[in-house]
């Protein structure tokens, strides 16, 4: 029997899934990405957002913002593993520290006429979105922001005629003068 002296099993506790990102500092080199995505495939794990980009060209440094989501064990399991590839140097949970900035870039092409094409353009004025292409049936435009603001301008663009989306995922820092 069971602590409480029952001979019915004790409820299974289920760990919240919660959403990461991860900033993750690399050597610059042929083969890292692969590694990296490779590591999270071969373990069944999902990466919701990717970007990379070298960020420090004398020494061959680039960064990479990977987005995923798992219970706390499995995200440590995730960054231990992640540590331990060689062109690692340094793997920072930027949802622990709190204080990050997230921004995505979306291109959006919307198409339509009349009214919906008035409307666009009100929806993209009230977003701070910038017309980047204009033709006389269609619009692209581009929006930077927060992902929960990106959301919420392709469904409100949806609506009026949305045919074609294009988002870069997320690039984050921590904010104050600390670098990672």
């Amino acid at each position: 029997m069971n602590a409480m002296n029952t001979h019915y099993p004790e409820p299974v506790r289920v760990e919240p899934v919660k959403r990461h990102t991860l900033a993750v500092i690399v050597d610059n080199e042929p083969g890292v990405l692969a590694r990296i995505s490779g590591m999270f495939s071969g373990r069944g794990y999902n990466i919701e957002s990717l970007t990379v980009s070298e960020t420090e060209e004398a020494r061959h440094i680039s960064r990479i913002t990977i987005v995923t989501a798992g219970t706390d064990a499995v995200i440590d399991q995730i960054k231990a593993q992640l540590d331990r590839l060689v062109p690692v140097h340094r793997v920072v949970d930027l949802t622990l520290q709190g204080n990050a900035l997230e921004r995505e870039i979306c291109l959006v092409k919307v198409v339509g006429q009349g009214e919906h094409r008035s409307e666009a353009l009100r929806l993209a004025a009230a977003f701070n979105a910038k017309t980047i292409d204009a033709t006389l049936n269609s619009f692209v435009f581009e929006l930077t922001g927060s992902t929960e603001e990106v959301d919420r301008f392709i469904r409100l663009m949806s609506v009026i005629g949305l045919v074609e989306i294009c988002r870069t995922g997320i690039a984050a820092m921590n904010r104050g003068a600390e670098p990672l």
